[in-house]
């Protein structure tokens, strides 16, 4: 029997980097010795007070639905929101859901209509814009490369908005990139959005893994007018290594809240309470989270560093130093019409296939974030296995 599946779906392409690391783990399941430089997640454990106080919440029986545990967290990241980026909220104007990918979903189920335009600039996070499609919405790219370190202009912005512009994403630091943005780009930025008057969405949920001396800047906070035009997306996946606790959250205007939420309650209600506890824990405890996420960045910087130095090694390979996340992002155009073992090179795609089936290395490929010329490496893995796959590299493209 024929299915014809909806509209929507057949529109989406699934995620690429899921796909790597899907393919990764059958080839290791074979047998094969694969490094994986795929997923954006934290090889470092969530830290102990943490972990502690979700487990004490499901052995005192915090196990049900988790509507009871919302107005604790929510008042935790209304603190949280005043205490580091200067924004004033009320709790009733937090949506708490199931990870930041939920949160960005929800703002453009509930904002975006049949044939409104969204601003994304490339490289983008993979999800962007099969989440724009999905709601019935026409992505609309701004294109960036090394030149300007991966940031679009206020120009570029300026052009880009049309009457049907609906929305703005602003994503700094960056996945893939690392780009961070300076607080004087982000002015000159939002100062183009006010005159505008479209809506803005701020990905922050790398905000804690800056390196070197940029200052971060919520997006919201460059006025009081375009305070009311933003939704600041965050969580806890990334700064806490929670990433299979889901609890990402949203803050904005109070309408656009509480559209979200009526939204949420018919998708997927509230988080696990006791991956509420954890989050609660994490905003609570503020001298033993600071530390481990203190901990969590030294490592990531020291990795960052390493991985950077060695990929501009590699022959045929550049990589623009990232300053954010826990990405590098090289331009491999270098190593096209290459032949390795019949194989010619002529993509970032066709790349990541001679690494993974030839070097036993898994990369992501530029196609997935909008670029021809770049493929992702996470270096969220262990320094260990970051100069394994990068000898392999080596010896692949160095000979």
């Amino acid at each position: 029997m024929a299915i014809k599946l909806a509209r929507r779906i057949c529109e989406v392409q699934p995620s690429a980097t899921l796909a790597v690391d899907a393919k990764a783990k059958a080839l290791q399941a074979q047998g094969q010795d694969i490094v994986g430089f795929g997923v954006g997640e934290p090889d470092f454990n969530t830290p102990e007070h943490i972990i502690e106080a979700g487990s004490a919440a499901m052995k005192k029986g915090d196990t049900k639905y988790g509507a009871k545990r919302g107005p604790e967290l929510k008042k935790l990241i209304v603190e949280k929101l005043k205490r580091e980026n200067g924004l004033e909220y009320k709790p009733e104007t937090i949506v708490v859901s199931n990870g930041a990918k939920q949160s960005l979903y929800n703002i453009m189920q509930v904002l975006v209509d049949e044939g409104d335009e969204v601003i994304i600039p490339a490289p983008y996070w993979v999800s962007y814009l099969e989440q724009v499609r999905l709601a019935g919405g026409k992505p609309v790219i701004i294109e960036t490369d090394e030149s300007t370190a991966f940031k679009i202009t206020p120009q570029q912005l300026e052009k880009a908005i049309t009457p049907r512009t609906k929305l703005f994403m602003h994503n700094s630091p960056s996945n893939p990139t690392g780009t961070v943005y300076t607080p004087a780009e982000i002015k000159a930025i939002g100062a183009v959005l006010e005159k505008a008057g479209i809506f803005a969405i701020s990905d922050e949920i790398y905000e804690h893994l800056i390196y070197g001396d940029i200052q971060p800047l919520s997006l919201a906070a460059v006025s009081p007018a375009l305070k009311d035009r933003v939704i600041t997306v965050n969580g806890c996946s990334k700064t806490y290594s929670m990433t299979g606790w889901r609890i990402g959250w949203t803050a904005g205007p109070d309408e656009i809240m509480k559209a979200i939420a009526k939204f949420q309650s018919h998708a997927t209600s509230d988080p696990a309470a006791f991956s509420q506890a954890g989050a609660a824990e994490a905003y609570a405890s503020l001298t033993k989270s600071n530390e481990a996420v203190a901990s969590m960045r030294t490592q990531f910087n020291l990795r960052r560093k390493h991985m950077h130095a060695r990929l501009n090694k590699l022959k045929g390979v550049t990589c623009l130093e990232p300053l954010g996340a826990f990405y590098c992002f090289p331009n491999v155009s270098g190593v096209f019409g290459r032949t390795f073992k019949n194989v010619t090179v002529k993509t970032p795609m066709d790349f990541c296939g001679v690494a993974l089936e030839q070097a036993g290395v898994a990369l992501v490929p530029g196609e997935a974030f909008g670029s021809g010329k770049h493929v992702r490496l996470s270096y969220a893995t262990s320094m260990e296995l970051i100069d394994k796959g990068i000898d392999r590299l080596e010896k692949l493209l160095n000979g």
